[in-house]
């Protein structure tokens, strides 16, 4: 996809899933890329691909909850009109050996609260700072910026508890600083969106309604980024059955999810 508003675009998490397939509907001809992710030969075969199409491509293989080395890398780049925070991780969902431990170990709670949530600042943070020192555009814009939340960001899933946590806190904090720096001249856009099939979710065990292809995902979330809308949802049924799931009181929803996970958990026994 070739839109002249999107010249040079800079994507964590590219290895793989959405971040990949975002920075391959970009590439096309003249676009700098900027990609970001921990696996070396993964993103160099992501590049090679976006530079088949003509794109020019830059690769940095870091992690994105290394906050100096996060900000050295955007600082440096130059001229941003697209961020992209898509790098995540959802971890072992149902590994507790009984309803009286934590579903998920405390070593995988810091993980992921650390990669899923400093990892988002880490990348949206210093973008901001980049764009508020850039010129308006036509349209009124230092630059655009996306961060990857999740319809699990509406529900309490005993499944996967610091999963829904972090990315409520993902979806909370971009839709709240949205209003003050559009005024800026930066649209900050929220995705949250239902099961996309990428390498993650392949290693679900239980069934994913809805589930959506990668490509068709990235059609959707650079559609939007493009209209500038503060909240990005995909399916929309999902989120909208979600919000009402998340009415329902916590000790209703156990009665289902408490017999699930003992179930799975007599299965590894």
């Amino acid at each position: 996809m070739r839109d002249k508003r999107l010249n040079s675009i800079l994507i964590t998490g590219a290895s793989s899933g959405v971040g990949r397939a975002v920075a391959l509907y970009l590439a096309y001809s003249g676009v700098r890329l900027f990609l970001g992710g921990r696996n070396q030969q993964a993103l160099q075969e992501v590049a090679e691909e976006c530079q088949r199409r003509g794109a020019i491509v830059e690769i940095k293989c870091l992690d994105v909850c290394d906050q100096h080395g996060m900000e050295e890398w955007i600082h440096s780049v130059g001229q941003l009109d697209f961020v992209l925070a898509c790098a995540g991780v959802s971890i072992g969902t149902a590994d507790t050996k009984s309803r009286h431990t934590l579903p998920e170990s405390s070593e995988k709670v810091r993980q992921i609260m650390s990669t899923n949530i400093d990892g988002v600042l880490n990348t949206v943070l210093p973008a901001i700072e980049v764009m508020r020192q850039q010129e308006v555009n036509e349209e009124h814009l230092r630059g655009r910026i996306a961060a990857i939340a999740s319809v699990a960001g509406f529900v309490n899933s005993a499944w996967a508890p610091s999963y829904c946590a972090s990315k409520a806190a993902v979806d909370r904090f971009v839709v709240s600083s949205g209003g003050s720096l559009q005024k800026l001249g930066i649209s900050l856009s929220s995705v949250c969106c239902g099961f996309i099939r990428t390498p993650m979710t392949a290693k679900h065990q239980f069934k994913m309604p809805g589930l959506m292809d990668a490509e068709t995902a990235a059609k959707l979330i650079v559609q939007g980024v493009l209209d500038k809308k503060r909240r990005i949802i995909f399916p929309v049924w999902m989120v909208v059955l979600a919000r009402v799931i998340d009415l329902l009181p916590a000790t209703l929803l156990e009665r289902f999810y408490l017999p699930y996970l003992e179930k799975k958990d007599h299965k590894k026994l």
